[in-house]
């Protein structure tokens, strides 16, 4: 990344803001998807890592080279603490006495999908795994971030995230049928919702 575009970023200039935001949303929103599971949490991860990428624009190293890995660290943050808010929150449900039964339907049609179908089966065996363990599918398998990177994202040893990564791809390969690990790369997410990014409800006019 050339030397003045951080500079201008590092400064408040919203057109420049928005020229990391066109180029780094999508890596942002993939991971927060891989990490929540959930389409409407991963807008919401988009959100609130740019607004805290904003606040925290002045931390920026005047040179560099890409701001993805400073971006998905933020991400990662953003993750635990709405994980950490989701707990809290489904504690405080489960002391609520549970309405009367209601047929769903809706899950009924969800399981003709073969796309849910496959979804739920990686996000139930991601679920098994440990949190650290997750994140370091996130980042270095779909975020395809070699292991000194992720490990600078993570701020543990290039040695942990190694042994992390292999511990849970061996999980991961017992808990899915046909030892099919998550693809990475461009194949990270299929969805027609082209404009998923976009409907995050942000925009870059809300960084001026």
């Amino acid at each position: 990344m050339e030397p003045n575009l951080r500079a201008r970023i590092r400064a408040g200039e919203p057109d420049a803001f928005g020229l990391i935001f066109d180029e780094y949303a999508r890596a942002v929103y993939n991971l927060g998807f891989r990490l929540t599971a959930n389409w409407s949490a991963a807008e919401e991860v988009v959100s609130l890592t740019f607004l805290e990428a904003w606040r925290l624009r002045a931390r920026i190293d005047p040179g560099g080279e890409s701001l993805q890995p400073w971006l998905l660290g933020i991400a990662v943050n953003v993750c635990r603490n709405l994980a950490r808010a989701s707990r809290r929150h489904q504690a405080a449900l489960s002391r609520i006495p549970l309405p009367p039964a209601v047929p769903d339907f809706a899950e009924d049609l969800a399981g003709r999908l073969d796309d849910t179908a496959r979804l739920r089966l990686v996000a139930k065996a991601l679920a098994a795994l440990r949190r650290s363990e997750r994140e370091v599918i996130a980042l270095c398998v779909w975020s395809e971030l070699d292991y000194a990177t992720a490990a600078t994202v993570l701020g543990v040893p290039v040695g942990t995230v190694r042994s992390r990564l292999s511990r849970a791809r061996r999980r991961l390969r017992k808990l899915v049928p046909g030892d099919r690990e998550p693809a990475a790369g461009s194949e990270q997410v299929v969805d027609d919702r082209e404009n998923a990014v976009r409907r995050s409800g942000r925009s870059t006019d809300e960084y001026r």
